[in-house]
């Protein structure tokens, strides 16, 4: 469950990654997940690369059920680090291994940007070219034009956001059947007029490379990307099949449950591309050092507009900045960067995390450029049963849409809001848990029969019934 806000606060000396296609979102709410990396450390570049501190900080998030998913490094275009930890495989106990595959989620996004570009190249699109020569169906389409839609700057309604779509998630659908839900959820501004992130954009820019360049978009992926560069686990998802190395999700709620699956048809280019790191790097290190498009191309999507750019996020990290995305989709999420100083890209897949993944991406980015990183102490607090009984009740807030039950399952703390699944309440302190996977804080007050919520700078105030 995650309650977040789309706009994104620019930090000197941080780094924000953009995640969505969550399924866990707070209805009636217009969503998209943020989580912010904070880096706030400066060096130059160093050779010196600490493996095994870094092995020892993936063993202890490993042995605490934190995190399951792979990293990779590369430097100069040479892996220097891979690592994988936990299954991909919950219920057979198969183990992540640097082949092992995972959806991307919205990375999916940036190998689209690259496809149009690539039709701009071959003469098939212009950025100039408006919405209404291919989808006049939809509002504002005669002056939403293609470079609006790459930077998320068209005004479509984005259709993740919305309630029902947790309802159609994991059925198959027809190019029609998106094309009419996106067309009827509307514009919510003026193309161009400000940068509002949308699936939208990306689902319907998929089937115009479609429809102007002659294929579907697997095989336009794999003619102009995937060959190419050899990306040997990189494809468009259909249904998760283990036996062939890809991960099923997960959420742990005092142990890894599955995730829903989001049927691959709703998020096409927007979402729906299936990798792992050690491809991601090597698609990174081609895209950044002009190997994939001319830099007249690539510079193109790396100009930032309000926060983002052709199919890009710029991350931040005091004087350097990188380049890169991020992904959720179930309980997936993953993120990648290019950094020019000293020509790093590295990766992150996760298909269950129990901890804020951005601490992750902290401790790996510390290591490359040689800054300190503390190894994680686990929280151990313990609270009797009889005190959980005094936190269990019906929380309201007047001007919050959804309530908030708490209560105790196989003896955990628990919370649940309205139409929400469940999510586990790990004590931290005296009157304090937290649910770090989706960044949420809990501080109970049991004299006054309140509670404050707290969610990634989201803070509601509500009243025991």
């Amino acid at each position: 469950m995650t309650l977040n806000k789309h706009a994104m606060k620019h930090f000197p000396g941080c780094i924000l990654f953009h995640v969505d296609f969550s399924f866990f979102q707070w209805r009636h709410r217009k969503t998209t997940v943020v989580a912010a990396l904070m880096l706030l450390s400066c060096s130059v570049w160093s050779q010196e690369f600490d493996a095994v501190k870094l092995d020892q900080y993936f063993d202890l998030l490993e042995e605490n059920n934190k995190f399951m998913g792979s990293v990779a490094i590369s430097q100069e275009g040479k892996l220097i680090y891979t690592r994988s930890v936990g299954y991909c495989d919950v219920t057979s106990e198969s183990k992540a291994t640097a082949a092992s595959r995972y959806r991307i989620g919205s990375i999916s996004k940036t190998f689209t940007a690259v496809l149009v570009f690539k039709a701009v190249t071959a003469g098939k699109l212009s950025l100039d070219q408006t919405l209404d020569g291919f989808f006049p169906e939809i509002p504002n389409a005669e002056i939403i034009t293609i470079k609006q839609m790459l930077g998320n700057r068209s005004g479509i309604h984005n259709f993740t956001d919305d309630p029902a779509y947790v309802t159609y998630m994991t059925q198959k659908k027809t190019e029609a059947e998106m094309v009419e839900i996106i067309a009827k959820a509307g514009s919510d501004f003026e193309p161009d007029s400000k940068y509002q992130y949308s699936n939208s954009n990306f689902v319907l820019l998929t089937y115009i490379l479609e429809k102007n360049m002659g294929k579907p978009y697997p095989k336009l992926l794999e003619e102009f990307i995937i060959e190419p560069l050899g990306l040997t686990n990189t494809y468009v998802g259909q249904k998760i099949g283990t036996k062939d190395n890809e991960c099923k999700s997960y959420m742990y709620l005092d142990k890894w449950q599955e995730h829903p699956e989001t049927d691959m048809s709703v998020p096409v280019g927007a979402g729906a591309i299936v990798s792992n790191p050690t491809d991601i790097v090597k698609f990174s290190d081609a895209l950044f050092g002009g190997d994939l498009l001319d830099m007249e191309h690539v510079e193109a999507m790396k100009k930032i507009t309000d926060g983002y750019g052709l199919g890009l996020f710029s991350f931040p990290f005091h004087e350097r900045t990188s380049y890169g995305h991020t992904g959720g989709i179930d309980g997936f999420s993953s993120l990648f960067g290019h950094f020019d100083d000293g020509n790093v890209s590295f990766a992150l897949t996760s298909n269950g995390a129990n901890m804020n993944t951005n601490d992750i991406a902290i401790a790996v980015l510390s290591t490359v450029y040689n800054k300190p990183f503390e190894l994680p102490k686990f929280n151990s607090y313990k609270v009797d049963p009889e005190q959980m009984e005094v936190y269990v009740g019906n929380y309201t807030a007047p001007d919050f849409p959804l309530d908030m039950s708490i209560f105790i399952e196989d003896g955990m703390l628990k919370g649940r809001a309205t139409g929400q699944s469940a999510f586990t309440l790990d004590a931290v302190d005296e009157h304090q848990f937290e649910f770090v996977s989706a960044g949420i804080q809990i501080i109970f007050d049991p004299e006054e029969k309140a509670m404050l919520f707290k969610q990634r700078g989201v803070k509601v105030n509500f009243t025991k019934e």
